[in-house]
């Protein structure tokens, strides 16, 4: 017995010398196609080998960084199929992956990251929890990219350095147009956080459906919400859906700013509430695509105690600091009236101790430094909110709006600002599109999808991708790092990322995509 227990030993310690014994197999990190590009890259010419006894490491008693790492697992089983264990530990680990917070790195801010990679050990450290998150997609696109099946999973040795240049980097997801389910909202989100976003906005009101549940305007949802553009049968979310919308998107340390479009794109509130009507004609349910025919009463305080109901609904189940308050295409409310609603409604935001944010027009209004201008139109209300003290989420319609088509062929989307191909939709910067505005005056950008022609997931995933994955770089990446003909060689690897993640992306003339 006790010979073979030695030969047993003997075995083992055989095994571990010739794991151990065994040449590292070179890589250049700088190779590896990350979307968005890192501000540091160091490579060094080697690599750490995945295999089924890699360990992922995390700080005892952080129950969030151990939720990170099993998002980090269940990416890696996605990818290369094997099963990871995460384990608790109260010190670091000399091997395998350690995930910890706490580098006191002030650079990195709420965000950022620091990826070391060497034979032994893959260290992921962050101030947050936040940052170890936007690190774990670094790694997962280091391993996704190739797309292919390997003998060898091979993380690259080296160190990345990497943090946002803006604050709000976000996607608006229109369902009041056409709604969709909240496991669709979901499938947003996930792709949304592998390209490092953090905000998505709901657009959850317009002419043709209201999709949010007020308790105190019933009828919102169960007349104004029953139909939407061509005549389908709409649909809302109830407060419960909505916060598990929330609490997803949390967990993926993406903020959901909710919209109420107002004083305009109200028919859906008016026809179930007609006394809150303002246009002076009865209102019927709209399943059409004209816009800028409604409006709210601006002077009758029933409409103020509607404002009030149904932010104080919304905002209890916020967790994000932001109500958007719409102000778009208001043509039927006279401008006197127009500055007079959205004074009070900015009111009504702040005594619910969130930020206000609306549509560019907002900026004839009251606004301050405690305000954001959503630049879509026109330059001359972006340049007015900047002078007023507020600051400017870009969101300019030529190179965002995720609804325009590509080109002439493109089988949906509309074409009334542009034809957005991927390189016009990329090359451009936030801090130089409008004179007078630069980088201090923006918070971030933000593609919106509105959804007068998008009635599916797959019509949702052809706008979106890939240009939305072009505008998550730029809110990212340091301006010097935003090169076209760089980037287009980078998202040409993603293709097969892209297609083993079952995105139905819009498969450019002007990439030369890596598709198996």
């Amino acid at each position: 017995m006790k010979k073979n227990v030695m030969a047993s030993i003997a075995a083992i310690v055989l095994m571990q010398l010739s794991v151990s014994c065994q040449k590292p197999i070179p890589t250049d990190l700088s190779k590896i196609n990350l979307i968005p590009a890192p501000v540091h890259l160091n490579a060094t010419g080697s690599s750490f080998q995945l295999n089924e006894s890699t360990n992922i490491y995390v700080t005892e008693g952080n129950e969030a960084l151990r939720r990170v790492a099993q998002v980090l697992a269940g990416e890696v089983e996605s990818v290369t199929g094997l099963k990871l264990h995460v384990s608790e530990v109260p010190e670091l680990p000399v091997k395998g992956i350690s995930l910890t917070v706490g580098s006191a790195n002030k650079e990195l801010g709420s965000e950022g990251y620091k990826l070391s990679v060497n034979e032994r050990l893959v260290a992921l450290t962050a101030n947050e929890v936040e940052g170890v998150f936007r690190g774990v997609q670094s790694l997962v696109q280091m391993l996704g990219v190739n797309g292919k099946m390997q003998e060898h999973w091979l993380i690259p040795s080296g160190d990345i350095t990497d943090y946002p240049q803006y604050a709000y980097r976000g996607m608006m997801l229109d369902v009041a147009r056409h709604f969709f389910s909240v496991d669709d909202v979901k499938r947003v989100i996930d792709l949304a956080a592998i390209y490092k976003l953090n905000v998505l906005h709901l657009h959850l009101t317009d002419d043709q459906g209201w999709r949010i549940e007020i308790k105190s305007w019933p009828k919102l949802t169960t007349i104004g919400g029953s139909t939407e553009v061509g005549g389908g049968e709409g649909g809302f979310y109830t407060q419960e859906d909505y916060k598990e919308i929330v609490r997803y998107a949390s967990q993926r340390y993406i903020t959901i700013v909710p919209e109420i479009d107002m004083p305009g794109h109200t028919n859906a509130a008016v026809v179930a509430y007609p006394e809150l009507n303002g246009n002076g004609m009865k209102a019927e349910l709209y399943t059409g695509t004209e816009v800028g025919f409604s409006t709210l009463a601006t002077q009758k305080e029933v409409t103020y105690q509607f404002v009030d109901d149904v932010i104080r609904e919304l905002a209890a189940i916020t967790d994000g600091p932001y109500i958007h308050i719409g102000g778009d295409e208001s043509h039927v409310t006279k401008e006197k009236d127009y500055v007079y609603f959205i004074n009070r409604a900015k009111d009504i935001v702040k005594k619910y101790n969130k930020t206000m944010i609306g549509w560019d027009e907002i900026a004839h209004a009251n606004v301050d430094d405690t305000d954001i201008v959503q630049y879509w139109a026109k330059d001359a209300n972006a340049k007015l909110g900047v002078k007023k003290g507020a600051k400017v989420l870009m969101s300019p319609s030529k190179r965002t709006y995720l609804d325009m088509k590509y080109d002439s062929t493109s089988h949906i989307g509309l074409d009334w600002a542009a034809l957005i191909e991927v390189e016009q939709s990329y090359n451009w910067t936030l801090e130089t599109l409008v004179d007078g505005i630069g980088k201090e005056n923006i918070l971030g950008i933000e593609s919106p999808l509105w959804t007068e022609t998008v009635e599916t997931m797959d019509d949702i995933e052809y706008l979106v991708f890939p240009r939305l994955i072009g505008h998550a770089e730029i809110g990212w990446s340091p301006v010097n790092h935003l090169n076209w003909e760089n980037y287009k060689q980078r998202l040409a690897e993603h293709g097969n990322f892209l297609h083993n993640l079952e995105v139905n992306f819009y498969q450019s003339s002007q990439v030369t995509w890596e598709i198996e």
